[in-house]
């Protein structure tokens, strides 16, 4: 692991921990920063997930160490910058993958229907904790002679969501304002900044979801596929190297060109999924 697109860097994910089940998009990305070289911090509020990632990793052949903390805090951020200081000599790449989730029954319809507990907490897990990891990681990676910080959106940031979830949503979009002030305020400190807005993917995050909505979410993308967390922890390798040098300020989906299609093309694969189901079934 001592050579990769990514060798002598530090990298930090949030969120990082493994809950034993179905892969984090997280988990996934620490494993592909470490693939390609990096040494990672795995953050989390549970230890035993971020341990499960750390494990994961080291016996993958990488460097992984874990943090365990509050996010939402902002004591508990700057120990976590300063853990991979002081465990690895720098910081280079930040990946604030953090989400909050809703619980279905509980959650409101539309902005009329918002649940303000809902929206605050949505405010902390999803801007919050990326806007306090930011603000400590910028010093950090001044020192280091750059890097790159990575926020982790959601397609519901970029357009309305099937859900109704006001509160992800909005704060999702939030996060293209972050990475756009960041990569305008910080690129003259060699700090680069740019989001991910994950698609219809299929993790630990969706792990609960009904199967026909699940199969209904695959059938609308255009390449007509689902996408995993590996998908977005490769793209995070892409725009944590030097590969990515010149690209700041910018977020990008991985949706399988969901955002490619007018919805009435959707409905026209919907509409033939149908037809295809029926003649393979007579």
């Amino acid at each position: 692991m001592s050579e990769g697109r990514l060798a002598g860097k530090v990298a930090i994910v949030t969120g990082g921990g493994s809950r034993g089940g179905e892969l984090g998009t997280g988990e996934a990305t620490a494993i592909c920063l470490a693939r390609e070289g990096a040494r990672v911090v795995v953050a989390d509020i549970a230890a035993e997930n971020a341990e499960r990632t750390v494990a994961a990793i080291s016996e993958d052949g990488g460097e992984a160490s874990a943090f365990i903390g509050d996010a939402c805090q902002s004591h508990d951020s700057s120990s976590m910058i300063d853990a991979a200081v002081d465990r690895y000599g720098g910081l280079h790449v930040l990946m604030n993958n953090l989400g909050y989730r809703s619980q279905p029954k509980k959650r409101g319809r539309g902005v009329d229907g918002l649940v303000e507990e809902q929206f605050d907490a949505a405010v902390q897990l999803n801007l919050k904790t990326a806007t306090l990891a930011s603000k400590y990681a910028i010093p950090a990676m001044k020192e280091s002679g750059g890097g790159s910080i990575i926020n982790v959106s959601s397609v519901d940031g970029l357009a309305a969501g099937h859900s109704y979830g006001v509160p992800y949503g909005v704060t999702k979009g939030a996060l293209h304002m972050l990475t756009i002030s960041t990569a305008a305020y910080h690129g003259r400190d060699g700090i680069r900044a740019n989001c991910i807005a994950p698609g219809h993917l299929h993790s630990s995050y969706t792990s609960a979801i009904d199967p026909k909505l699940r199969d209904r979410r695959r059938r609308v993308v255009p390449l007509g596929t689902e996408g995993t967390p590996w998908d977005v922890g490769w793209l995070a390798v892409f725009l944590g190297s030097d590969e990515s040098r010149w690209i700041s300020g910018v977020t990008i989906p991985v949706d399988g060109g969901l955002f490619a299609a007018q919805p009435l093309v959707a409905q026209h694969y919907m509409e033939a999924d149908e037809i295809d189901s029926e003649e393979g079934t007579g």
